[in-house]
């Protein structure tokens, strides 16, 4: 893990950037000495997978089907 000041962290932003996008490093920036922020690479959720707890839903209508009539009542 990589410790930088504020100033170093504002004139070199892009490169601690593609530290942290590319090699996955976190980066501690500090002011005075004192840690006061962080770093970290995103992490992306895999889009293609589902969760487990979608199986629990039940259905007692057709999702799909229109609604007119309900607001047509109101």
């Amino acid at each position: 893990m990589t410790t930088v000041n504020v100033h170093t962290a504002k004139s070199k932003l892009s490169a601690l950037l593609h530290s942290v996008e590319e090699r996955h490093e976190r980066i501690i920036i500090s002011r005075y000495g004192k840690a006061v922020a962080e770093l970290v690479p995103l992490r992306h959720g895999d889009r293609t997978v589902t969760d487990n707890r979608l199986s629990d839903i039940t259905f007692h209508a057709d999702p799909t089907e229109s609604t007119e009539e309900e607001w047509n009542d109101v």
